[in-house]
């Protein structure tokens, strides 16, 4: 039976350029009849090689040491032949020489692989998202470097136990101060950014399995940070004489009337205030984070603070309302609150938890609305602010249980239909009550 394809390896020279008496040494790779070759970076005396048997003649310690380089070469041109073989893959000269010369796709490393990923990906994510990845980019560098004590590891070397030794070097990292660098769901949003890489890395054939493909990710769950509707009025009516602390306080009230994020507050224009099909004002734009587009209506608190500004010079970026920079904003926050006598930790993104929260399912905002408002793209990711505040809980309560409590003679018991007096049919069938 003729084999699938032929496959040989012999070695050869070439007169050399600088010595007129050495020959340069070649290995050739042929497979059905095509070829490859590669410079072994050798040379022999020119009365030294025997063509007969693609061997060095004489028995000096250098000539058997060159022998035994030639020997070796041959051996691990065959391990890359039976390597591809066993992969399934096109068997070829080229392929051949790429693999012994660590140029295939089993000979990248990791800092290849991430570095690939940053910079297509740079294009494609957001700003804000590609930061974060570039924070894991060092992260895994340090675990290199500080760790495994290597600059670099081929992507075939990543297993699981790679994987867990850097999810303890993350746990364990502490910053100049000798801090704890991370907790636990830090940790846990740089290993599911590395999963993300290396799953470029399968999807490229660069690998062939995810070693996080045995792990799975543990989240701590955190109560997020809301105002409560009296703290929310009191934000609202406490005169604040700073008038940069006032402007800061406006757009966080703004947000928490309309679930818009920081960055889509500060990039709101006029252009996205429209007339809606009812004939309200509506804010119509696209989440910067997720590019989802959003409509929300402009209830009289926010449509009054957008009114306050309206005649002002927009600011440089081209928003309508006088917000600053999202460190220095948050920073304000924290005044506002102690101003206001409100012991909260306060971000901006406590706005948008204040809207899902407070001014939306607490009064009976389905969430599925909720969602749209917030321009979430999973009804998951809404259920993470859906909370039931104490107050939405008595009030149900109380609702059941003068249910539960009500008239008893001549009443109708909770969750009954009425008495039907009317005689049923006698034909043998169930009467269906409707």
């Amino acid at each position: 039976m003729k084999a699938k394809n032929t496959f040989a390896v012999s070695f050869y020279t070439r007169k050399s350029k600088r010595s007129a008496d050495q020959l340069a040494l070649y290995v050739r790779i042929t497979v059905d009849k095509k070829r490859s070759e590669i410079s072994l970076k050798r040379t022999v005396s020119t009365k030294n090689w025997d063509t007969n048997r693609n061997k060095v003649r004489g028995s000096s310690a250098h000539i058997r040491e060159l022998n035994a380089y030639l020997d070796s070469v041959y051996g691990a041109l065959l391990v890359c032949h039976r390597e591809l073989l066993e992969e399934h893959r096109v068997v070829s000269a080229n392929a051949i020489k790429s693999r012994y010369l660590g140029e295939d796709n089993t000979s990248k490393t990791l800092r290849d692989l991430v570095g690939y990923h940053n910079d297509k990906m740079s294009v494609i994510l957001k700003p804000g998202t590609m930061k974060n990845y570039y924070t894991t980019e060092r992260y895994i560098h340090r675990f290199l470097s500080e760790q495994l004590n290597v600059n670099d590891v081929l992507l075939k070397q990543l297993n699981y136990a790679f994987v867990t030794q850097f999810e303890h070097f993350l746990r364990g990292y502490r910053d100049a101060n000798n801090k704890l660098s991370l907790g636990n769901n830090g940790v846990m949003k740089h290993l599911e950014r590395f999963k993300k890489i290396l799953n470029l890395a399968i999807k490229m054939e660069w690998m062939e399995k995810n070693p996080f493909d045995q792990i799975q990710f543990r989240y701590l769950k955190f109560d997020r940070q809301f105002l409560d509707e009296e703290e929310l009025h009191r934000l609202e009516v406490t005169v604040l004489t700073n008038q940069r602390l006032e402007r800061i306080r406006d757009c966080f009230v703004f947000s928490c009337y309309t679930g818009l994020s920081y960055v889509d507050v500060k990039d709101l224009n006029k252009a996205n205030i429209v007339k809606g099909f009812d004939g309200n004002r509506w804010i119509n734009t696209k989440r910067e984070k997720t590019d989802v587009a959003v409509k929300v209506p402009l209830i009289p608190q926010a449509w009054a603070i957008l009114e306050k500004y309206w005649d002002e010079k927009e600011s440089p970026g081209g928003g309508l309302l006088p917000i600053c920079s999202n460190q220095k904003t948050n920073a304000y926050l924290k005044e506002i609150a102690r101003a206001c006598g409100i012991d909260k930790y306060l971000t901006f993104h406590v706005a948008r938890h204040t809207f899902a929260t407070t001014v939306m399912l607490s009064n009976n905002v389905p969430i599925e609305t909720v969602s749209k408002l917030l321009g979430h793209s999973k009804l998951s990711t809404t259920q993470i602010y859906a909370r039931v505040v104490d107050k939405k809980i008595s009030l149900d309560m109380s609702k059941l249980m003068k249910a539960l409590n009500g008239p008893k003679d001549g009443g109708q018991a909770l969750g009954t239909e009425p008495a039907d007096t009317s005689t049923p049919e006698r034909n043998g069938h169930l009467r269906v009550i409707k």
